[in-house]
Parts: structure tokens; sequence; C-alpha cells
């Protein structure tokens, strides 16, 4: 422990005292160490015995703390199967509500400690979910393209519907029929939009293409899995 105090002496030498702590946080020799900090990382150095380098201590501080934001953004049903510590829990919560900047920078230090304290396990297990979530998304994002797509083509060839045809034959081909003709008459541009250089408006028909096309996509989902 002197060694920890001497080097805390050595480091603070060069720094001001703080007339206002940080809200998470120890005293060393009169002086506040914020939880995440450099000096928080010199001195866990210290008291490891050197083990790891002050580099390689601030690396892992760092990574776990983006791992921390990226946290934030999960959803809850893939949080709730992690079984984090409800402390953990309970700092994510706050970081949500805290605007502040700096009270913000400060308290995702103080989830960056916390996520240190996690077994390998838990953190393998919050890499794979936010994994799962972010594929879950692209795949949602590449699912609204192609039904998009197969919108449009609908509406502007005539040789698209047979396709669509033969791989739904569920669908209703009088109502997907009339809709095709509607959007088509309501994406004529008329002499305003033509005058003003604006894009043909879209109508009721346009969305309802889409939907109906969403829908049978989402059916078929289903199906697969």
């Amino acid at each position: 422990m002197r060694a920890t105090k001497r080097t805390a002496a050595l480091f603070l030498s060069h720094f001001p005292r703080m007339s206002r702590k940080p809200k998470k946080g120890y005293f060393v020799q009169g002086h506040f160490v914020a939880e995440g900090s450099d000096l928080d990382l010199l001195l866990e150095a210290e008291r490891t015995g050197g083990e790891r380098s002050r580099t390689e201590l601030k690396k892992e501080s760092d990574d776990l703390q983006k791992l921390g934001e990226d946290l934030l953004t999960l959803s809850s049903g893939l949080k709730d199967r992690l079984g984090l510590p409800e402390k953990l829990i309970d700092a994510l919560d706050e970081a949500r509500r805290i605007t502040n900047f700096e009270g913000r920078r400060r308290q995702m230090q103080y989830v960056g400690k916390l996520m240190r304290g996690l077994d390998k396990a838990v953190l393998d297990g919050v890499r794979d979910a936010l994994a799962e979530q972010r594929g879950g998304s692209a795949q949602h994002t590449l699912a609204l393209h192609m039904a998009e797509k197969w919108r449009d083509d609908l509406i502007a060839d005539d040789e698209a519907l047979p396709k669509w045809l033969e791989a739904h034959p569920e669908t209703d081909v009088q109502q997907l029929r009339a809709l095709i003709r509607q959007a088509r008459k309501d994406g004529q541009p008329d002499q305003e939009s033509i005058s003003k250089g604006l894009a043909p408006r879209r109508g009721r028909a346009f969305r309802d293409i889409f939907q109906i096309v969403r829908d049978a996509m989402n059916r078929e989902e289903a199906q697969d899995e």
C-alpha cells in the first residue's frame, strides 16, 4: 500500500485539489479519485503488483466502457436474459436519465468500472446479445428494401405481377391489380408538379401495395421458422 500512496502522491502533486468531487470514486491522501479515471487505473496497476501495464488497463477500461455504452441500446428482452448484476442495471438506468454531458461521462466511467468486475462468460454473453440485435436489425432493413423493390417493380413493370403471384399465389389478385392501376394513375405528374419540378405524388394505393407485399413476406418468414 505504501507504493500505492507514493504513486498517488507523485501523480497528484501535478494537479490541484478538486473543489467538488465527481459522483463515483474514493479518496487517497485527501484527493478524490474518480472511478475509471487515469489515476484509478494507475492505482489499480499498483494494487495488482504491476501484472498488467497501465496502457493495458486503460485499453481494457475503454473497451468495457464502450461495451457499457452499447448496452444502453440493447433491447429489454435481450438484456433481461443476461443476468446482469443489479448494481450495473441501476447504473445503466441512471446513465439514461443523465442529460448533462460531464455527468453522463462520469457515469459511464462508473459503468466501465462495474463492467470490469463481470465474469468473462457474462461479457461474452453481452457481446453475443449485441451481435444478435445488430443481425436482427440488418435482416429487418433488408426485408424492407426487398418489399420496396417488389412494390416499385409491380407498379413499373407488367411482368412483375405474374412473378409475384407465382411466389405468393394466396394474394388477392383482383385487389392487387386495382391498386397497381390506381398507383400508376396517382403517379402521373400533373402540370403543377411539372412546373415546380416536384416528384409525382404518392397516393394511398402506393402505400397499400407495400403493405400487401410486406404482409405476404412476413407470413413467409413465419412459415420458415
